[in-house]
């Protein structure tokens, strides 16, 4: 990890959580203790970026899921649905006892968002790669219709290795397409390594203000940057915005932070859940 960016992650290890960033992560917790298994590090980095967005950004209208005048919202990193999944709960999109059922045989939530069966999934995803791409569509669509809603698509860095992404930002930015927003969840890890080893994002920044974007960096953690950032998209019109998240994998349980061996488990005993737990209340 480049030096410059190593000073980032660090500062954004240190951001502390408030008390709504704590109970959302004891949901994650409780939903991990049901199922057994689940992406712990990759839920853990994505939430305040999902808070802030459901919290304080989209319109959204949870008893019409389908509503016509909605901004939609695109998890292309699926495998971090659990930090979605409880936010629409918490906004009345699924009932709170589905997030008992997370992974069940029976239940409504699977290990990847299905936009076939959960309200307020927009794409199933899961496939990394794709979401940059069914974004940019339904921007297009919003601005042939003449509606004024707008797209988030959430990403992982790891994700950024796949080329769809780029043909997608080229496409964006040649259109112009200021409706949309691409936020990277830049925790600094992918399944089996540090993202600088796997593949060199850096200068991240500057490859999206190439691809036509305006771009701005923030602490993935902090609560008042997302909000500031977001809350001025478009900062640039006729720009497509790139909002690049400096997070943690883990963030919040201290000994899965920056540990590969907690992106994702499929045992989870209940020593560990305990340990998570008192990770949370202290």
């Amino acid at each position: 990890m480049k030096d410059y960016v190593r000073k980032i992650h660090e500062a954004s290890m240190a951001v502390p959580l408030d008390g709504r960033s704590m109970e959302l992560r004891h949901k994650v917790v409780d939903m991990l203790e049901c199922a057994q298994r689940g992406h712990i590090g990759s839920s853990m980095s994505l939430i305040e970026i999902m808070r802030v967005l459901y919290d304080d950004i989209l319109k959204f209208d949870a008893d019409k899921p389908q509503w016509e005048g909605r901004d939609r919202c695109i998890l292309s990193k699926g495998h971090g649905c659990l930090a979605q999944y409880i936010m629409l709960a918490d906004k009345g999109f699924i009932p709170d006892n589905a997030l008992s059922e997370f992974c069940a045989n029976d239940g409504l939530l699977g290990g990847h968002p299905s936009a076939n069966k959960i309200p307020g999934i927009e794409v199933s995803t899961g496939a990394l790669g794709h979401g940059l791409s069914v974004g940019l569509g339904m921007a297009v669509d919003a601005k042939m219709r003449g509606r004024d809603n707008r797209v988030f698509v959430i990403m992982g860095d790891g994700e950024c290795n796949e080329g769809s992404v780029w043909e997608a930002a080229m496409s964006a930015g040649k259109r112009g397409q200021d409706n949309l927003v691409a936020m990277v969840d830049y925790n600094k890890y992918q399944s089996y390594d540090e993202t600088s080893v796997v593949q060199e994002l850096e200068p991240f920044a500057d490859k999206w203000v190439a691809f036509g974007f305006h771009c701005v960096e923030v602490n993935g953690h902090d609560v008042e940057e997302l909000r500031t950032a977001l809350k001025a998209a478009p900062a640039v019109p006729g720009k497509p915005t790139a909002i690049i998240c400096h997070t943690v994998k883990g963030k919040g349980i201290e000994f899965a932070e920056n540990d590969l061996a907690w992106h994702h488990k499929s045992k989870l005993p209940a020593d560990d859940i305990a340990a998570m737990r008192k990770c949370l209340e202290g």
